[in-house]
């Protein structure tokens, strides 16, 4: 059901402020299904979903989240047709420089993530670009993950380990935490995926240990604010126990 903009306000209105999460990761999934359903290329779907990333840059923002993680091209990617392959990058070059100006105006950082020797040099120079050109702002730090597997990138933080000389007993949560790619970000509380699959896909398979999960049948060129509202709202449903039992919850500060 299609909510008028009264109800989304309504909807935007129950958050409550003091239960935001700092971070929210989302799969975007759907774009290439969303286009079949139109009669269109799969890659008419990616252009579509860039108003997505914007919905949800705007929504977060509103709610006060600090940190959005969206994973935008896994390692598993680059095994689709050359032809969507090619336009996908040249659609992230393209989208990535021309956001920079709005980026800078909401004071919004932009970071990647991902194995980036296996990017175009073309895309790699914009996202040095993009980066350096919004290092210095804070309102919300947006994460990319570009050639991105949560396995690729265990096996690079257990070569940084093993590189420091670190021995066994050294190692522990926080030092795996201090060479993962989002290490100084705190853990996703709450992931979203969309287009109706129900598994995590190799995202931030670390990070997401506590996280609340929350998906909808809806590809991503239609997930909106209204969507990313409901999703905070079913995290601030939740009860994060965190090991412990409810009774504990309720009787400790």
């Amino acid at each position: 059901m299609q909510l008028t903009a009264k109800e989304d306000v309504s909807l935007f209105s129950q958050i409550r402020k003091d239960r935001v999460p700092q971070h929210v990761a989302i799969i975007m999934d759907g774009n290439g299904r969303w286009a079949k359903s139109q009669g269109k290329e799969r890659v008419f779907g990616h252009f579509q979903g860039v108003e997505s990333v914007r919905n949800s840059v705007r929504a977060a923002v509103k709610c006060g989240v600090k940190y959005l993680t969206l994973y935008a091209f896994s390692t598993e990617n680059w095994n689709r047709p050359q032809e969507e392959v090619n336009a996908l990058m040249e659609l992230l070059v393209n989208t990535i420089l021309n956001e920079v100006p709005s980026l800078n105006e909401q004071g919004i950082r932009l970071r990647f993530i991902g194995d980036r020797s296996s990017l175009p040099e073309s895309c790699l120079n914009a996202i040095l670009e993009s980066e350096n050109r919004t290092a210095n702002n804070n309102q919300l730090t947006l994460t990319l993950a570009l050639s991105y597997s949560a396995r690729w990138e265990m096996i690079e933080a257990v070569k940084r380990i093993v590189s420091s000389g670190a021995t066994a007993d050294q190692v522990n949560e926080a030092m795996v935490a201090s060479v993962m790619e989002t290490a100084g970000m705190p853990d996703p509380e709450l992931l979203v995926r969309t287009s109706g699959e129900l598994r995590i896909s190799k995202f931030l398979l670390w990070q997401i240990a506590y996280a609340e999960l929350f998906f909808t049948d809806k590809f991503w060129p239609d997930f909106d604010e209204e969507l990313f509202y409901e999703a905070i709202l079913s995290y601030q449903s939740r009860e994060r126990r965190f090991g412990k039992t409810s009774e504990q919850m309720t009787t400790q500060p």
